[in-house]
């Protein structure tokens, strides 16, 4: 019995003990992400221009946007999914810009390369407003809005990416000031006494804006690192289409899609720059409405 008693006394010893010892003890981290060297790159670079990842606040402000968008996998696994197919549409255009690749990144986090509306009024995968998009050569009218014209949104966007450079001389300020605008970036290096991007203090949406587009550019050129990995057949590819001139109007499109062989949902989805049942053309203006070859039949 009084062995019984010692054994049962040691068992409520050690039961008191070990919480304190819990509460004390090391604990092994389980989740890889915690841990910023397991993802964070040694060496990175914008447009060739290295990121002084040396300096502290630079290297923290990378590392939470890959947190945050390694962690957002809905919206990072359609984004992947999506670059398959709209890539190969704004790539050739960068280059024969001579834009660098890298700004197709700063496409991806203005609108998670769909035809997203800001509260402002910003449009389409460039994001841009009314005016900059008259001011850059796009349609911006009551039945045509070119602002979601993948082709000639990203001719603008790489003349205003041209003008930017042509100002700063530096590829960084140029997507900087694609946020802040020219005259913003202009005043605070002005105000601060320097320019470099990561050595200015900026409002906190221009003061991520460049990580985030580093923080995409890291998870796509790295999928399988950061647990994105898609079978081919799970990515959006290229649908091919025929192009069809237009130069008068269309009263009604809705009809004319069934002439041309498909309906006015898959006209839309394809020609998202048309926003109406309606198309005015301008005198002397000629359109090319695209037209699905393939995938748009039921079986």
């Amino acid at each position: 019995m009084k062995e019984s008693y010692k054994r049962i006394a040691v068992i409520a010893g050690l039961l008191c003990v070990s919480p304190l010892f819990y509460q004390f003890a090391p604990v092994e981290k389980t989740i890889e992400a915690t841990d910023s060297s397991s993802y964070l790159p040694l060496n990175m670079s914008f447009c060739g221009e290295r990121v002084p990842l040396e300096i502290t606040d630079v290297k923290e402000r990378l590392d939470r946007e890959l947190i945050v968008n390694i962690n957002l996998h809905s919206s990072t696994s359609l984004i992947i999914k999506r670059a398959s197919r709209y890539f190969p549409d704004i790539e050739p255009i960068l280059k024969r810009n001579g834009i660098p690749d890298d700004f197709k990144y700063l496409c991806v986090i203005e609108s998670a390369l769909t035809n997203a509306t800001s509260t402002a009024g910003a449009k389409g995968f460039w994001q841009f407003m009314p005016e900059t998009a008259k001011e850059y050569g796009l349609e911006v009218s009551s039945t045509i809005d070119e602002r979601y014209h993948i082709v000639k949104a990203t001719e603008a966007a790489c003349s205003y990416l041209k003008k930017a450079y042509n100002k700063f001389g530096n590829w960084t300020l140029v997507a900087a000031a694609y946020n802040r605008g020219m005259a913003g970036i202009e005043r605070q290096q002005l105000a601060q006494g320097v320019t470099d991007y990561y050595d200015l203090y900026l409002n906190e949406e221009t003061s991520r804006y460049v990580f985030r587009i580093l923080a995409l550019k890291e998870i796509m050129l790295n999928q399988d690192k950061y647990g994105y990995v898609f079978a081919r057949d799970e990515l959006y590819m290229p649908v091919k289409t025929k192009a069809v001139t237009v130069n008068a109007n269309i009263d009604n499109l809705q009809m004319w899609a069934l002439d041309q062989g498909i309906n006015y949902k898959i006209l839309r989805l394809h020609n998202p720059w048309l926003i109406d049942t309606t198309m005015l053309v301008m005198s002397g203006k000629t359109y090319e409405i695209q037209i699905p070859t393939e995938g748009y039949k039921r079986k």
